[in-house]
């Protein structure tokens, strides 16, 4: 099982995100029968079954075995992923947010968010199928300003502090470069 499996095709997108098949994904925690996952979701067998069935037709669960309880033969199954997210290429031209680079708007923020998605989600596979790693950075942390004051100048600095060290490493002319995004984000951090 994979932890992240990000979704692009349309037609999964629909059969994950069916409100009966998202309640089974979730709770295919651990590998399960059609009747251990009706009584934890409150379904029948039948109607799990059904759901099941279209799951794993879409990729989204796999056999994992059989079981033997009483006279019959479970079949088990497994979700391929701790967790699913739908990128915005399931949507076809309709994910792709044309939207004018601001620094500070919320529409860019979550348009560059949408195309990282597509673009990790897109070499995460081409290097799995290579059978290569994917060399990634991810830094996320939480700061608390004591004023918009401060972020702003947090902001400026932080600005001035990338654009500073990103003029002294970047070199395209060199022979093998290769050229890497480098993504900053800043949002307010919900309340829990």
């Amino acid at each position: 099982m994979q932890d992240v499996e990000v979704i692009e095709d349309p037609a999964v997108a629909a059969a994950a995100l069916d409100p009966v098949r998202a309640r089974l994904l979730a709770a295919l925690t651990e590998p399960a029968s059609a009747a251990a996952l009706a009584s934890r979701v409150g379904l029948t067998r039948q109607k799990v079954n059904y759901h099941l069935r279209a799951l794993e037709s879409h990729g989204l669960v796999e056999p994992a075995g059989t079981r033997q309880w009483g006279g019959l033969t479970e079949r088990l199954f497994a979700a391929t992923a701790g967790a699913y997210l739908v990128s915005p290429a399931a949507l076809g031209a309709a994910g792709s947010a044309r939207v004018k680079p601001d620094r500070l708007s919320v529409s860019y923020l979550l348009a560059v968010a949408g195309r990282t998605l597509r673009e990790v989600a897109g070499l995460a596979r081409r290097a799995a199928r290579a059978g290569k790693p994917l060399s990634t950075l991810t830094l996320d942390t939480e700061i608390a300003f004591a004023s918009a004051r401060d972020r702003s100048a947090f902001t400026d600095e932080l600005t001035a502090l990338v654009t500073d060290l990103v003029s002294r490493y970047h070199n395209e002319s060199a022979p093998d470069a290769r050229l890497h995004r480098l993504i900053v984000t800043a949002h307010p951090k919900p309340a829990e």
